[in-house]
């Protein structure tokens, strides 16, 4: 007998999805793939959005030891701008964060199953086939493999970047500098953001073009290109050591799901994938996966298509407005002018900020 709703992935739209379904009275299965959270390769910054969904959801990051953030530092080689972000955001590390929402998952009464991947999907029959060559059918399926392609449903887009995460451990003079803020180096044909987690370690991401990263010859001489090229990352990185990165290739920034079959809800980066250089792909996760349950709740699996297209519709300008900004910040001219706008008008920064929220405050 095929389970009611089926989730394949446990980070934070998956989890969210979970948990709105149990709480409603239905028991949705869960399969997440690691047996326990990953540190994962992007995240660790919330939005005000997202602060509220995680409220919604009855998750207090602060009880979690999340890290204050009211301001963005932006800085290209020897230029510097501050602002103001529109309202409080936090840091905490994916680690931490998906293990509340999968736990939570769980005591809402979701079944959930660790350490199992889904290897492929058939859209048309709603089953999914899992490594151990279980198949489960179900009347709704929820995507929510992250940046990770599923057989049967897999993306398809042209223009890739690479994603690379590291953890810096704890230091006086990061925790001083950091405090308060998030910080975005911006160097051509990509960016490095920098944030504290609640464990006292800084939170470092990476994005770079495909087309860089394979010119660098690979991730340590790319590391050191950019150490020439932006001396405040440098700075920041001095008494850290080579650090070691987890890295995801093929990350389609600006991507959105336009349509979805009936049973089929696309959630999280499956739904819209935005560049965290000005986005939140968090709150994106957390807002979609709980909106799609609730669509599957009104109107089951056959809800699936019409949510889909409102999704889409939902994220078309903050997406938009989001690769603007990044396409303009890997290019010299168009970075020192951004850099210059921010400068003489802080607010306009504060304003690109709020305008790249799915869900407006």
């Amino acid at each position: 007998m095929p389970v009611p709703a089926l989730i394949i992935g446990g980070g934070p739209a998956g989890s969210a999805a979970a948990i709105t379904l149990a709480r409603a009275g239905l028991k949705p299965r869960l399969v997440e793939r690691h047996m326990v959270p990953p540190r994962g390769v992007c995240g660790g910054f919330l939005g005000w959005d997202a602060l509220t969904a995680l409220k919604d959801l009855g998750i207090d990051p602060w009880a979690l030891g999340a890290r204050p953030i009211t301001r963005f530092r932006l800085i290209a080689r020897d230029r510097t701008v501050m602002a103001d972000l529109p309202a409080k955001a936090a840091g905490l590390s994916r680690k931490t964060l998906d293990s509340a929402l999968i736990d939570a998952a769980i005591a809402a009464g979701a079944d959930v199953t660790r350490g199992q991947a889904a290897r492929a999907i058939d859209p048309l029959a709603r089953t999914v086939r899992l490594d151990d060559g279980e198949i489960i059918a179900a009347n709704a399926i929820f995507l929510a493999t992250g940046k990770h392609e599923m057989r049967g449903l897999a993306r398809q887009f042209t223009h890739s970047s690479v994603g690379l995460r590291a953890s810096l451990p704890p230091s006086p003079a990061r925790s001083e500098a950091l405090a308060g803020l998030v910080e975005l180096h911006l160097f051509d044909h990509g960016y490095a953001g920098l944030l504290l987690q609640e464990d006292g370690s800084t939170n470092l991401c990476l994005s770079i073009s495909s087309d860089r990263l394979s010119r660098a010859g690979g991730i340590a001489p790319l590391l050191a290109e950019l150490m020439s090229e932006a001396p405040a990352l440098a700075a920041r990185m001095d008494d850290a050591g080579p650090p070691h990165f987890e890295a995801i290739a093929g990350v389609p920034y600006g991507w959105r799901a336009r349509e979805s079959d009936d049973g089929i809800f696309r959630i999280g980066d499956q739904a819209a994938v935005i560049a965290s250089l000005a986005g939140d792909g968090i709150a994106i996760a957390l807002t979609s996966g709980a909106s799609a349950a609730r669509a599957m709740l009104d109107g089951g699996g056959g809800a699936a298509p019409g949510w889909q297209r409102s999704m889409n519709r939902q994220c078309r300008r903050p997406l938009s407005i989001a690769e603007m900004l990044r396409h303009g910040a890997a290019l010299p001219l168009p970075r020192r002018a951004m850099m210059a706008l921010v400068r003489r008008v802080p607010q306009l920064g504060t304003r690109a900020a709020a305008l790249t929220r799915i869900v407006r405050g």
